[in-house]
């Protein structure tokens, strides 16, 4: 939180409207740090106490939900200490501390939620909410049939079996075919090593939709607030499926 007048702190904290919180300093109930303040001026930050008639004010921080279309070249974490780029760097303007829900690898690109509210990324990554999660992948090759039904399956990657997904051709590019990919799991590499396990490596992968989430409208790098109706479609998932 960037410094703010202390007026502003105690309207945000639903002391009272401004005006009102004016008259409260002008009268010398409001003190910052154990110091009675009158001045109108005056400014706090996150790490200052502030007290009205001598009970502590809190400011709740601003519940932020954003959805970022993430470009290749960004590492999905708050910093990396190769010094790459990060998605932070994209949403500089947003003075809440954010942080993503769940991953895009670096050279992955498409839609990402960001947030500050713990207990939705807790209820939304959760197994039990089975989100899809819809990737459009360019592979080598083309799978045939069989190749393709293991999907549905579920496919041995390492030491665990993924949970059924669904998967179609959606258009060939040359020789490779491109792979319309709905999963509800959210494993490290999780598609790119699916698409492995069935000997058709990934080219280029993009996340395109998440829940009722899509990224239409939204260009390469930019981002948008998540709308009421948004926050709560994704938090009622699509329990049991």
């Amino acid at each position: 939180m960037e410094e703010i007048r202390l007026q502003k702190y105690l309207a945000q904290a639903g002391v009272a409207s401004r005006r009102k919180a004016e008259d409260l300093i002008r009268s010398g109930r409001v003190s910052v740090d154990g110091q009675i303040i009158t001045e109108m001026g005056y400014k706090v930050d996150k790490d200052s106490i502030v007290e009205v008639d001598g009970k502590k004010v809190f400011l709740e921080e601003r519940k932020v939900y954003i959805m970022l279309n993430k470009p290749e070249g960004y590492v999905t974490t708050v910093n990396d200490q190769f010094g790459r780029p990060t998605v932070l760097d994209l949403v500089k303007s947003i003075n809440e501390r954010i942080y993503p829900v769940g991953r895009l690898d670096y050279d992955t690109s498409g839609l990402l939620i960001m947030t500050n509210d713990g207990d939705f990324t807790y209820k939304i990554t959760h197994p039990s909410h089975n989100i899809e999660k819809t990737y459009i992948a360019l592979v080598k090759g083309c799978p045939n049939k069989d190749e393709l039904n293991r999907f549905s399956r579920g496919l041995r990657i390492e030491d665990y079996v993924t949970s059924p997904a669904k998967v179609k051709i959606s258009e060939m590019q040359g020789n490779n075919a491109v792979l319309e990919i709905i999963i509800h799991e959210g494993r490290n590499r999780q598609v790119r090593k699916m698409c492995e396990a069935i000997g058709h490596p990934v080219i280029k992968l993009k996340r395109i939709s998440i829940g009722p989430l899509t990224l239409k409208g939204l260009e390469e790098g930019k981002w948008r607030h998540l709308n009421k109706k948004e926050i709560e479609v994704l938090l009622k998932g699509t329990p049991g499926k």
